[in-house]
């Protein structure tokens, strides 16, 4: 999901192409209003964390972008292009590494597993959202 900075900061286009670049396949892609709820669902896991509340408040600053990928490995693979979440460890070359300017306002977030990434796809996404298709590629690619 990407993050209300990264909407702010024109970097959308930006982040997306790297995933389509590495030949990930996007399958579900929609705009999302700040909404408190989904927030405290997505980040349940950080409830007891210090930096949970100010998380959420920076989340619902504006408007997120959820994006479904698929593809060979796509959690590790996604997870690799997007760095670390300490902007200063995150390699160059990784989307946290190359644009992101804070740890806390870090431009995007990627599930941890494949079931949890299944889960928050629940989340985010109607049935009818993610749609799986073909492209000629596919054979060059995986």
């Amino acid at each position: 999901m990407l993050k209300p900075d990264a909407l702010v900061r024109g970097l959308v286009g930006s982040i997306v192409s790297k995933f389509e670049a590495k030949g990930l396949k996007v399958i579900g892609l929609k705009m999302l209003p700040p909404d408190r709820k989904r927030l405290e669902q997505l980040y349940a896991m950080h409830r007891d964390k210090p930096f949970y509340s100010g998380l959420l408040v920076f989340m619902r600053k504006g408007p997120t972008i959820a994006i479904a990928l698929k593809g060979p490995s796509a959690v590790a693979v996604v997870r690799s292009l997007v760095g670390a979440t300490d902007f200063v460890q995150a390699l160059p070359g990784t989307i946290r590494g190359d644009l992101a300017m804070s740890t806390r306002k870090n431009l995007i977030h990627a599930a941890d597993s494949p079931q949890r990434a299944e889960e928050e796809i629940r989340m985010l996404f109607k049935g009818e959202e993610i749609i799986e298709w073909d492209s000629p590629l596919s054979e060059y690619l995986y």
